[in-house]
């Protein structure tokens, strides 16, 4: 299983552009554990930008324990059942949490 930082790593490779054509969002993810980090995606017309650390105002945050984060990433834990039982926390635009099955291929 990959680390967290690996995962943040590879994201522009799993980057779907089309499904991201015209949207405008930054993505902050706050992952919690000794795994974590705080790490933040800007999706800009279809282009992405990872950066390590964290954002002044971004238009969602994700909080999740490292273990939880890669358990989801892997398929293994399903991102609907982490937020209802208290796993993922978001706080911020809903419906951008929503799109990131779309626009980040598993």
């Amino acid at each position: 299983m990959p680390t967290v930082e690996e995962v943040f790593a590879a994201m522009p490779a799993t980057f779907q552009k089309d499904a991201a054509a015209g949207m405008n969002a930054v993505y902050q993810f706050d992952i919690t554990g000794d795994g974590g980090g705080k790490w933040y995606a800007a999706i800009t017309n279809g282009e992405l930008e990872v950066v390590k650390g964290e954002h002044e105002n971004p238009n969602i945050t994700l909080t999740m324990a490292d273990e939880d984060y890669l358990a989801m990433i892997a398929g293994t834990l399903n991102g609907q059942a982490a937020f209802m039982t208290g796993k993922l926390k978001i706080k911020g635009d809903m419906s951008l949490a929503m799109k990131l099955n779309s626009i980040f291929k598993q």
